[in-house]
């Protein structure tokens, strides 16, 4: 019989059932897929950005209204502390031009298998296809390929994730053994869906660089992605939250010119090149910004400054929450104690993305997720004594 149960295998799971375990506790760690740490893996593909080196309160700043909520955990295991535990298992780091900090092997799957081997060494015991069906009074339920469990151990800690990706295990469904204690789920780190005009689909899976978006106060220098659906990417991930509460999205074409070089530079004869010819001549306006400024601000005016600093984008709304990097709503922090435990439910904890919080990528969501990890599963061996 365990001491402890953890229900989800990602970083937030991953991290309390090595607290635990450390602190010497028999752990059960319970997954509902066949794999832990999907999502994990995915985030890998593309280069695994664990963290952010920068200064502590300006990484912090990034979690906007959740910041004060996140602090404790992120002062426990902030972004210095999660590059010294990647190391501690083996995985050397490099740190971008922008901050963002990876593996030096760009995957994730080398950092998964050394921590898993920690986890097994400190006898922690994994269950796969373990599928939580709630609590019957003190029992935690599941569904497992063996038939129904209940288990009734001393200390729970709750990580099932978020509510996209539904396929790498993130489906939400846990929020009905919550009633009451969870805000709705909403998309975030999203693309947004556009109507687009037939001319742009030669422009389908092109990046749009150096541009600086804007949205209700916020701001980001990065880039976006013209898809079929519409538009996805980075730098409009950072500024997508004020884009889903209703903010206006402009893009600024040229954040490095200002205003009086434009027109200066658009004032140069023309001769006989098209207007296209002149834009990427004057201005080294790309094809892809071409051609937003031509879905977005058409007729032209005759003085296109204006439109080249803030081309208002139109769109049809955020894209499907599935599709979302990540999700806000979740599991309300009024219905915590400052433990991460329930106030209705002693001795069950949360931690990860099924918490009511929401980042940016950049490594902002995945160190937040092993904190809250690291605190939960500590609070619960602390309980445990």
């Amino acid at each position: 019989m365990s001491d402890a149960l953890v229900i989800g295998a990602g970083p937030a799971g991953l991290m309390a059932a090595e607290a635990l375990a450390q602190a010497g506790h028999k752990v059960l760690l319970a997954e509902a897929k066949p794999s832990p740490a999907r999502k994990f893996l995915m985030a890998g593909k593309s280069g695994l950005n664990l963290t952010k080196d920068e200064p502590f309160e300006t990484f912090l700043m990034a979690y906007g209204a959740d910041a004060p909520h996140l602090r404790p955990m992120l002062e426990a295991l902030g972004p210095q502390a999660v590059q010294n535990w990647a190391q501690a298992l083996g995985q050397p780091l490099f740190t971008g031009s922008t901050g963002r900090v990876f593996p030096k092997s760009m995957k994730a799957s080398p950092l998964l298998r050394a921590w898993l081997a920690r986890l097994d060494g400190l006898g922690v015991t994994l269950r796969t296809r373990w599928h939580w069906q709630g609590w019957d009074g003190d029992a935690v339920l599941f569904h497992t390929p063996n038939g129904a469990e209940r288990l009734t151990p001393a200390a729970t800690v709750l990580a099932c994730g978020g509510a996209s990706w539904a396929r790498l295990g993130s489906d939400g469904g846990w929020a009905a053994h919550l009633e009451g204690q969870c805000s709705p789920f909403l998309p975030a780190n999203m693309g947004f869906r556009v109507a687009w005009s037939d001319h742009m689909q030669r422009h389908f899976g092109q990046p749009v660089k150096g541009v600086a978006l804007h949205a209700g106060g916020q701001s980001s220098r990065g880039e976006c992605v013209i898809s079929a659906n519409g538009l996805e990417g980075g730098g409009l991930y950072e500024v997508s939250r004020a884009m889903r509460e209703g903010a206006a999205l402009t893009i600024d074409l040229l954040p490095d010119l200002s205003a009086d070089v434009i027109r200066q530079r658009l004032s140069r004869p023309r001769g006989k090149a098209s207007q296209s010819n002149h834009l990427r001549k004057v201005l080294k306006l790309t094809p892809e910004k071409q051609a937003l400024l031509m879905e977005f601000a058409r007729p032209l005016p005759e003085d296109l400054t204006p439109v080249l600093k803030a081309l208002p984008v139109l769109h049809d709304g955020p894209s499907p929450m599935d599709q979302a990097i990540s999700t806000a709503g979740g599991l309300r922090f009024d219905a915590l104690d400052d433990t991460l435990m329930l106030k209705g439910r002693p001795g069950t904890y949360g931690a990860g993305e099924m918490l009511d919080w929401e980042a940016p990528t950049g490594g902002y969501l995945i160190t937040a997720c092993m904190a809250t990890g690291l605190w939960s599963g500590r609070a619960a061996a602390k309980r445990l004594g």
